[in-house]
């Protein structure tokens, strides 16, 4: 990024960051400097913990902000996609968007053990949810920014409103806007640059391999994929096999967070039907965003950061509302310190 780009990106982030703070930093706002004084190195501990697990693993940033995603959209961004199964909650990591799918739960919980020594019961599981996101991101090459704090975590799980809520890799650009604005995000810049989280990553043979056999139910392929690239995707995907074998979202540039994403959608190469409907899907709004971020990455990335502070915002829990869970995947009634130190389950 250039120096005059770099500079007009801060100016855009911290007028945002101006704008959403009111001037406050509390009564229920979120402020990145909620931590300042109780957990002063929070970030930099998630990071850490991020950057070990990125020695053993390139595809856990991906698999982190997905987790950040996928929490947000349900009951909104209360950490309620982490809770395990009990006799009163329903996990919503069985949901159908999620079961066998969403990852990188044990990254979370060794980031809520260093969390725990270094300033016990202070850092909600929702905000480790959101830091780890910003450090996913940049840590891949992408945009900074000061993450917004003070969530706190829910108590209860929504595994109906995960199976409604999620967009789906199969959706239509309809489908997936409805999903969007019905939690608050707008139907155009936050759909397409929140769609660029899949510049990184990977995904299951499963969610895409219908437009490669089957597309409308005669056998047939997705027209609106590239004929080379529908060749090498059935070369990784057999028509027959499990589902299971992984390829990458962004073939150009798998694990860098760049633009190259909307590139690739230009030539027809989004692996996902979700993600190609951005672009050919004719006379959505959408085609005009991806062709803007295509040709300029540092409007992608001042768009992305201002779209993940948004979706960052959906219905979160402040003040008294909520608690800081002790163990991410178990509510504190049901948690129990052993003899050994740890916080285990009581369940």
């Amino acid at each position: 990024m250039s120096s005059s780009s770099s500079s007009s990106y801060c100016t855009v982030i911290g007028l945002l960051l101006a704008f959403l703070l009111g001037g406050s930093s509390c009564n229920g706002y979120l402020t990145p400097t909620f931590y300042n004084e109780t957990c002063p190195n929070v970030t930099s501990i998630v990071r850490g913990v991020i950057e070990q697990a990125l020695l053993t693993d390139t595809r856990i940033g991906a698999s982190l902000i997905r987790l950040h995603f996928h929490d947000c959209f349900v009951n909104g961004c209360d950490g309620s996609i982490l809770l395990n199964n009990t006799d009163t909650i329903e996990s919503e990591k069985e949901a159908g968007p999620n079961n066998n799918s969403v990852r990188g739960f044990g990254v979370v919980d060794d980031i809520k053990t260093a969390l725990e020594c270094a300033c016990p019961g202070i850092v909600s599981c929702a905000d480790i949810l959101a830091i780890a996101s910003e450090a996913s991101v940049s840590l891949a090459g992408g945009p900074s920014w000061d993450v917004l704090l003070g969530r706190r975590d829910g108590t209860t799980a929504n595994r109906t409103g995960a199976n409604l809520a999620l967009p789906g890799p199969t959706e239509t650009i309809a489908a997936i806007k409805l999903k969007f604005s019905d939690v608050g995000l707008n139907t155009s810049t936050d759909v397409v640059a929140l769609s660029g989280a899949h510049t990184f990553g990977r995904a299951r043979c499963l969610t895409f391999s219908n437009r490669l056999y089957n597309f409308t139910g005669v056998g047939d392929s997705d027209p609106t994929l590239n004929s080379t690239y529908l060749e090498t995707l059935k070369g990784i995907c057999a028509e027959n096999g499990t589902g299971s074998d992984l390829t990458n979202l962004d073939l150009t540039t798998p694990d860098a967070f760049d633009n190259k994403y909307y590139s690739n959608l230009q030539v027809n190469e989004g692996l996902l039907q979700s993600d190609q409907e951005l672009f050919s899907t004719t006379g959505e709004d959408t085609i005009d965003i991806v062709n803007y971020y295509s040709a300029n990455q540092t409007a992608f990335f001042v768009d992305f950061v201002v779209s993940m502070i948004k979706m960052g915002n959906i219905s979160v829990l402040t003040g008294t509302q909520g608690e800081i869970r002790l163990n991410c995947a178990v509510v504190n009634a049901n948690t129990t310190s052993g003899s050994d130190g740890l916080l285990h389950s009581s369940i």
